[in-house]
């Protein structure tokens, strides 16, 4: 049973691994329009089409030590950090949901979680196809939705999207309506408990580092929070943690 368990955890480690490097081709491209599906890889510093030895998630860039093969530039730590934190956090759902259908969609979700989170630190947009994307997922979750009643996704949509509509429109756009997209759909894999617990948990993460970023604006200048990362992480903290924590908080009081 054990190494059953240890060559099931290396199995979706590096499907995670691969699947991580299709993210970093969608962060690239997706904000640019550029198709996800045909067209080499490349260096962005020389443009020389990168060979299929070179990308192996991590181990390649281990390899070369960071650098382009052909023209010696350094490249971004950022991708095989996006590589292995897609493989440790689809290990993660594997061990906490087993080795069921809803799980598959749970990675599903996370890997678009990760993808939305860095287009929108990059950019400060949230493209329409990511969105897209999420709300197929939220779909399949209602097939697969790990015990979800189906009423409870459809009101998810609204317990995700509308508190962030009206923050927009009490702003007058100090908040995107693509974050407005994103938690609705969400809020369908969710189910209303847990969107409303992922909005929380977003609304806490984002206070403090809005706290930290206040701190050191002085310095930077800098004052821009996108909010789609902590939406995320208040989304990855319900998911893995939401059910047990609200079980607590209903026992505590004796709800």
């Amino acid at each position: 049973m054990q190494l059953m368990l240890t060559v099931y955890i290396i199995f979706t480690a590096l499907f995670g691994l691969a699947f991580g490097s299709f993210l970093n081709v969608c962060i690239y491209r997706l904000p640019s329009g550029e198709s996800i599906v045909f067209g080499r890889s490349h260096c962005m510093a020389c443009g020389k089409v990168i060979a299929e030895r070179d990308l192996v998630p991590v181990f390649s860039y281990l390899v070369l030590r960071g650098r382009c093969r052909s023209c010696g530039k350094r490249i971004s730590p950022r991708y095989p950090v996006i590589e292995a934190l897609n493989a440790v956090l689809w290990v993660a759902a594997f061990l906490v949901f087993g080795m069921k259908t809803e799980t598959i969609v749970y990675m599903a979700f996370i890997s678009g979680l990760i993808v939305i989170s860095v287009i929108d630190i990059d950019t400060s947009l949230i493209p329409n196809g990511i969105v897209i994307y999420l709300l197929v997922v939220g779909v399949l979750s209602c097939f697969f939705g790990g015990g979800v009643p189906l009423y409870e996704k459809i009101i998810g949509i609204a317990a995700g999207g509308l508190p962030l509509l009206l923050i927009v429109i009490a702003s007058r756009g100090g908040m995107g309506g693509g974050d407005v997209e994103f938690a609705a759909v969400a809020g369908l894999l969710l189910g209303w408990k847990l969107a409303i617990f992922a909005l929380f948990a977003a609304f806490i993460i984002g206070g403090l580092a809005g706290a930290v970023l206040m701190l050191v604006a002085r310095r930077s200048g800098k004052t821009h929070m996108p909010f789609a990362p902590f939406l995320s992480l208040g989304m990855l903290a319900a998911l893995f943690f939401g059910n047990n924590l609200i079980g607590l908080y209903l026992t505590a009081f004796h709800l």
